[in-house]
């Protein structure tokens, strides 16, 4: 009777055992560098979303998010940093109430994380999880659950997100959030264009809403696919540029 040696059933253990799976973080971390290539920490960005100029300056921790509009006393800017957010009117510093620059902060910040997605999701106030598993349109993607702490996570820290990352090329193609104000509401987006500008890579989205509010997040993608979702809008962002700044 042949003997079997304790190095032949080793290797036959180490290959019959799973490879690990990914974990949340590590999946969102891959998604940022096939989005990114390295590039984001350390660049400007100037964009136009609604007939409204915004521009981003991020160097490192640093960051600095504006908007700009005219209304009918002349021009706006909206300036959001680490020290903070100020408005400008036709370059006049303003006073404004802590409420109303809470508000406008907020709006400014939204626009720049959905434009960026999913560079933002590396934030420190942002708890991921790795929810699952789904196949959309026959392609495989990780189920990723994101939600914000108190501390960090802004006025709507207690929003939802789930965010739906292609297993092969990593790229984050759907997403879908829950939110409290102005009566709540759910969404699911589907990106669509996907153009690389100097390395990042910006997508437009196809915006729709279930027909209640009751139901999950993660069961928008199984409706999606049975055309069970009404489309309201088009997130689209025009006339992208893109300087890379380097690293000092």
């Amino acid at each position: 009777m042949k003997t079997i040696s304790i190095l032949a059933i080793l290797v036959l253990f180490l290959s019959c055992e799973e490879k690990p799976s990914l974990t949340a973080n590590t999946i969102i971390d891959k998604a940022i560098e096939a989005s990114c290539q390295g590039n984001c920490d350390h660049a400007e960005l100037n964009f136009v979303f609604r007939k409204v100029k915004y521009k981003s300056i991020r160097e490192g921790e640093k960051y600095i998010f504006e908007r700009n509009f005219i209304d009918s006393t002349g021009n706006v800017r909206d300036v959001l940093s680490n020290d903070g957010f100020k408005r400008y009117r036709n370059d006049s510093l303003q006073i404004v109430a802590d409420t109303t620059a809470h508000k406008y902060a907020e709006s400014v910040n939204s626009v720049h994380y959905f434009a960026q997605l999913p560079y933002g999701l590396n934030a420190p106030a942002a708890k991921k999880e790795l929810l699952g598993e789904a196949t959309i349109k026959d392609k495989n993607y990780y189920e990723i659950g994101v939600t914000f702490s108190e501390e960090g996570g802004g006025t709507d820290f207690e929003d939802k997100f789930v965010y739906w990352v292609d297993k092969e090329t990593f790229q984050l193609d759907y997403l879908a959030y829950s939110y409290a104000v102005n009566g709540g509401g759910v969404r699911f987006r589907e990106a669509y264009n996907p153009r690389v500008v100097e390395g990042i890579r910006f997508v437009d989205y196809n915006n729709y809403k279930p027909a209640s509010l009751e139901i999950p997040l993660t069961d928008l993608d199984s409706l999606f696919q049975k055309n069970e979702l009404e489309l309201l809008s088009k997130i689209e962002t025009e006339n992208v540029e893109v300087t890379l700044l380097k690293d000092n």
